[in-house]
């Protein structure tokens, strides 16, 4: 009749690292991605990005695997010149490379 309440107490967490050593090893994982994955394909992106904006015409590029020569820009589409007077359009954003001058020299 006279038995006392039993209350539980709590638990140490083995290891003693806290709840923030608990969350330790999955803010470096976050940080790990950010610096292998998110970052340089931002940088890549920027790169790509400026490298279009400075396309100019006389530039020889490679887009979608054709070597041609810029005869034309305009905001979505450039036509190429990959002959003598054979002239493509591609979209801009098919622009892989922009090629060292006199490259179509060489490699004709």
């Amino acid at each position: 009749m006279f038995i006392s309440n039993a209350y539980a107490q709590a638990t140490a967490i083995p290891g003693g690292m806290g709840e923030f050593g608990q969350l330790l090893p999955l803010i470096a994982m976050f940080v790990l991605l950010y610096f292998i994955i998110i970052r340089p394909q931002t940088k890549r992106a920027k790169e790509v990005k400026t490298m279009l904006d400075g396309l100019q015409k006389g530039d020889e590029v490679v887009a979608a695997g054709i070597l041609g020569k810029i005869t034309k820009i305009s905001d979505n589409v450039v036509s190429l010149e990959i002959a003598d007077n054979t002239i493509i359009s591609v979209q801009k954003q098919a622009i892989s490379q922009l090629l060292p001058k006199g490259t179509l020299k060489a490699a004709h």
